[in-house]
């Protein structure tokens, strides 16, 4: 084999290990939210949550308030099963954009649930707007950030009622 031939699939096998590896990051980084949504819909198991994001990460939801620090997402999700009593979280339709140890994702919620103070079904959705980082070759939450499109009971709709 030339020296040519040589330089062009080494060339050829370097890009299909940075691809290759595109794919990995992508799919472990959807793993990371499915391990994420199981967390919260498992009674919002408050440690099982704070172990996926970087101890300086934050967490924001709009009407639940900002944390900063692992601790402070762990605390948060300790109170918040009390509120809700059941939630089945669906992350939908991600946009996921990997550069090196860092990326970023949106992603649609929607997430049917039951409010535990006064036992109504809720509909709610919104856009998450995550960051993760790579530690030691495992992707964690850096920051996430959620947005609300609605939340409305089950039985006005979010034709009738779009946000409680």
């Amino acid at each position: 084999m030339s020296d040519e031939n040589q330089q062009q699939l080494a060339e050829a096998v370097a890009e299909l290990r940075k691809r290759v590896r595109h794919l990995e990051d992508v799919d472990a980084l959807r793993n990371l939210k499915a391990e994420y949504a199981a967390a919260c819909d498992d009674n919002y198991d408050a440690d099982r949550l704070a172990a996926l994001f970087v101890e300086d990460a934050t967490w924001e939801s709009e009407g639940m308030g900002r944390y900063e620090g692992r601790e402070a997402i762990r605390e948060f999700f300790r109170g918040i099963s009390g509120h809700f009593v059941f939630a089945l979280h669906y992350g939908l339709n991600p946009q996921i954009e990997v550069d090196g140890d860092t990326a970023r994702a949106k992603w649609y919620l929607f997430m049917p649930c039951t409010v535990g103070d006064t036992g109504e079904a809720m509909w709610r959705a919104g856009l998450d707007e995550e960051e993760y980082i790579r530690v030691d070759g495992k992707w964690m939450y850096q920051s996430k950030k959620s947005a609300p499109i609605f939340h409305t009971t089950f039985e006005q709709g979010w034709a009738k009622q779009r946000f409680v």
